[in-house]
C-alpha cells in the first residue's frame, strides 16, 4: 500500500502577484520619490493606499502589482536605498 503524495504548490517567479507593504522613510529620504522610482525601474504598478508624511517621518501604505520576481526585486531596491519594508497584516476589515 502506498501513501498518496501531497501536492507541493511551487510559486513561479512569473507568476502575478499583488502585495501591500508599509514603507517608512527617515527624515533625511522624505523628498525623493521612491514611488515614482520604483514603478519606472520595475515592471510592477503602484497603487498608494494610504499616506502620511511629516517633517519627522514619511510612512506610506503601497500596493505593487506584477510578476512575483519584479516585486521582489522592488523591496529590495527600497530597502538597499533606505526604506523600511514591512507587509501589510490585512485583519478584519480590509479596506
Amino acid at each position: 500500500m502506498t501513501t498518496p503524495k501531497k501536492k507541493v504548490s511551487v510559486i513561479k517567479p512569473n507568476s502575478p502577484v499583488q502585495q501591500r507593504l508599509w514603507l517608512m522613510y527617515p527624515p533625511k529620504l522624505i523628498k525623493k520619490p521612491f514611488i515614482w522610482e520604483v514603478g519606472h525601474k520595475f515592471k510592477i504598478t503602484t497603487n498608494i493606499r494610504q499616506a502620511s508624511v511629516t517633517d519627522e517621518i514619511g510612512i506610506v501604505c503601497l500596493e505593487l502589482d506584477g510578476a512575483r520576481s519584479e516585486v521582489d526585486l522592488a523591496i529590495k531596491w527600497l530597502e538597499k536605498n533606505g526604506v523600511n519594508v514591512e507587509p501589510v497584516e490585512i485583519g478584519v476589515i480590509a479596506g
